[in-house]
């Protein structure tokens, strides 16, 4: 009996990719380069499973292209609006992900973030390699301390709860915005809509999920709302953010940093952000570190086990 075919859509580590090749005929992308849309629709053809990131796009005409073998998509990453789940709904196809695995790294990036940002590093960095540092001084790129200050959560799931238990080590007070209240925050932490949890925070980390519900709810009219001193954070997802207004309050002063490590248009990133020196960029590491990526593919190589024995996979979405 043949094996299931399983298409890996970039490189994954390797002790994930050889657990899988015990158990599948899998095809991996050499190039580590990302798919084109026909290369997608013809892995939908030729694949029992095929295996995204957080990073391809699967619209519907990916999804319910004809004559598809593809009867599982298995994505690499807890995110999935990058998946038509409707049409993968009306084709009858699972899509699964990988929740829990990665809520440390990333609510470690975040606290990398807020420390870069609120202490101008990366300005220093760059001034510092460039030959431009001229020694210590009294006055010199003069940052702010967290201590006393108050981060402001947008979400407040896993990841947005483990970054709190961060900032509370460096000092922070921490008040949060979600759909609902928290059964394990304070009645005075919560804040009922975006806009006053900007206005009461000097640090606001991003941690709402994608979709064209939250698309650009960072608008202009949210960044003025914020400190002059405040600093953005963003974790979760690119299209969160309206880069176009963050821009302009980064330049104008209307808040004193942002911390990015997700974009709108990933890997492009606009030549004005890229301009801004109190920008922090980085690309896109919230889970990058070895642990968490194995364990993302562990909890992909458990799906597909699950489905291919007929059972419920553990992380079905759609």
């Amino acid at each position: 009996m043949s094996r299931p075919r399983i298409l890996l859509t970039r490189r994954w580590p390797a002790e994930v990719e050889d657990r899988l090749a015990e158990r599948y005929d899998v095809t991996a992308n050499l190039d580590d380069l990302p798919l084109d849309a026909a290369a997608f629709a013809a892995a939908m053809r030729d694949y029992d499973a095929v295996c995204p990131t957080v990073t391809d796009r699967l619209p519907q005409d990916i999804v319910a292209v004809s004559d598809r073998r593809a009867r599982i998509i298995a994505n690499y990453g807890a995110g999935f609006e990058h998946i038509d789940l409707d049409a993968a709904r009306t084709a009858g196809i699972i899509v699964t992900n990988t929740p829990d695995v990665l809520t440390d790294a990333t609510a470690d990036i975040a606290m990398m973030l807020i420390l870069m940002a609120t202490r101008r590093a990366s300005e220093g960095e760059r001034e510092l390699r460039a030959g431009e540092w001229s020694g210590w001084r009294p006055t010199h790129l003069l940052g702010t301390s967290l201590g006393g200050k108050t981060l402001g959560l947008i979400g407040y799931g896993r990841i947005a709860r483990a970054t709190a238990v961060r900032a509370r080590a460096f000092g922070m007070t921490v008040i949060y915005h979600s759909r609902h209240p928290a059964d394990d925050m304070p009645a005075e932490a919560y804040r009922a809509t975006p806009a006053a949890l900007a206005a009461d925070s000097d640090v606001v980390s991003l941690h709402a999920p994608g979709g064209d519900a939250t698309r650009h709810m960072v608008d202009t009219a949210f960044l003025s709302a914020m400190r002059p001193t405040a600093v953005l954070v963003n974790t979760a997802r690119g299209t969160l953010v309206d880069e176009a207004a963050l821009v302009s309050a980064l330049t104008r002063g209307t808040i004193a940093a942002a911390g990015l490590d997700v974009y709108a248009n990933e890997p492009r990133v606009g030549p004005a952000l890229l301009a801004c020196p109190n920008a922090v960029l980085l690309p896109h590491l919230g889970s990058a570190t070895r642990e968490t990526r194995i364990a993302m593919g562990m909890r992909v190589t458990d799906n597909l086990d699950a489905f291919f024995a007929g059972a419920p996979p553990r992380d079905r979405v759609a």
